[in-house]
């Protein structure tokens, strides 16, 4: 057994993929974990049997009614002893998170997580941040506002560099490599991909994830975002992070090193492991995940990333290396054609076309990076912005 202090944990995000796994690890370690809140979506069923299995003090919802949240938590349990606070609202999750608990996992989906992010940093609480926008959107502010070392990234991609830069100091270090799955249209060219459905984009080769992130992987997004994310945790400057497509995802992401040595961390492509280490960084919890299966056959690929067909890393690393509020236009204007694209109203790859578009029309002078309000105003412009040009293209 590991020496893993007993810890409490307020999940943000309960209801989704992070989250559900999230409450499996801490139910395999109940000695090590007690959730002291959960804030979940508008899914009040599942909330409530969460709330029933884990007797969580504060139990908050961003959609919904209370008395109907009380309601469902009652049928869930049917112990009328056990009646949790309850929270519904958009600020519910903030509130939540600046509980003050030893650990904030951040699971939520979206630019909305920002404010959860600094409500948990602001409590001095542990940040399992699996919620990369609020960083993306936020970096000087959540930069600003964390202690060394109160971020521990639950991206599968970040979670393995952290763990690979055990390996080394900081100066030692020449590059990052973040690996990408390639999505489900790896090896298309840019003309193939353009009557791709929503459907199709929703058919990740290797994970279960919600619509946006799961569109975000189609498109390689996700793996711009987790660009500029690499850039914000580690302090690594753009030219040295490279992002290599490596379809069966057994390696996570790697660190080279000056004297030309590489580590890797590998694992199956499953969320457990990092989520663990979310939750008790720098330990390391027992049986989290199976590792390898080193007795079999097997073979593992590599492949350059096209940018052509997937300009959207390219993009990514210009938006970063501009900085100021020009990540959270790219978030920003990226949800809300992700968002047109399901409903039918932009191509496939009219999603990063109108990213792209929405970039280039911002004012590098607009909006206050370090500022809530300036963040939060860039945010707004830009999904103006993208609706202007998902109407014009209708």
């Amino acid at each position: 057994m590991g020496g893993v202090t007993h810890r409490t944990v307020a999940l943000l995000g309960s209801t989704g993929s992070i989250g559900t796994q999230a409450l499996e690890v801490m139910a395999a370690h109940p000695d090590r974990f007690s959730v002291a809140a959960l804030a979940g979506g508008g899914n009040l069923a599942l909330l409530a049997q969460q709330a029933a299995a884990t007797r969580a003090p504060v139990v908050a919802a961003a959609y919904g009614d209370a008395d109907a949240l009380r309601a469902a938590i009652a049928d869930a349990t049917g112990d009328p002893g056990y009646r949790p606070e309850v929270l519904v609202g958009h600020d519910a999750a903030t509130t939540v998170a600046g509980g003050g608990a030893d650990v904030v996992l951040n699971g939520i989906t979206g630019s909305i997580g920002l404010a959860p992010t600094l409500a948990a940093l602001a409590a001095g609480s542990t940040l399992a941040l699996a919620n990369k926008e609020s960083l993306i959107v936020g970096g000087p502010l959540v930069k600003a506002a964390a202690r060394p070392g109160q971020i521990v990234p639950v991206d599968s991609e970040h979670s393995a560099i952290a763990q690979c830069l055990r390996g080394g100091r900081a100066d030692e270090v020449r590059r990052l490599v973040v690996t990408a799955s390639g999505g489900p249209f790896r090896g298309r060219s840019r003309a193939e991909l353009a009557d791709v459905t929503p459907a199709q984009a929703l058919a990740h080769p290797n994970f279960s994830m919600g619509r946006v992130i799961t569109t975000n992987s189609a498109t390689l997004v996700n793996k711009g975002l987790e660009v500029i994310e690499a850039h914000l945790l580690f302090d690594v400057p753009f030219e040295r992070i490279d992002v290599v497509v490596h379809p069966q995802q057994q390696i996570h992401s790697m660190v080279e090193f000056r004297d030309g040595s590489t580590i890797a961390q590998l694992g199956p492509p499953r969320m457990l492991v990092p989520i663990g280490l979310g939750l008790s960084w720098p330990e390391r919890l027992d049986d989290v995940d199976v590792p390898c299966d080193w007795s079999r056959a097997q073979s593992w690929d590599f492949h350059p990333l096209d940018d052509e067909a997937f300009p959207a890393v390219r993009l990514a690393r210009q938006v970063g290396e501009a900085g100021g509020t020009f990540p959270a236009v790219y978030n920003a204007a990226n949800e809300v054609a992700v968002d047109a694209f399901h409903e039918g109203a932009l191509s496939f790859v009219a999603i990063v076309d109108t990213v792209e578009q929405v970039v280039a029309a911002h004012d590098a002078g607009a909006g206050d990076a370090s500022s809530v309000e300036g963040v939060l105003a860039a945010d707004a412009w830009a999904r103006a912005a993208a609706r202007d040009l998902v109407l014009a293209a209708r």
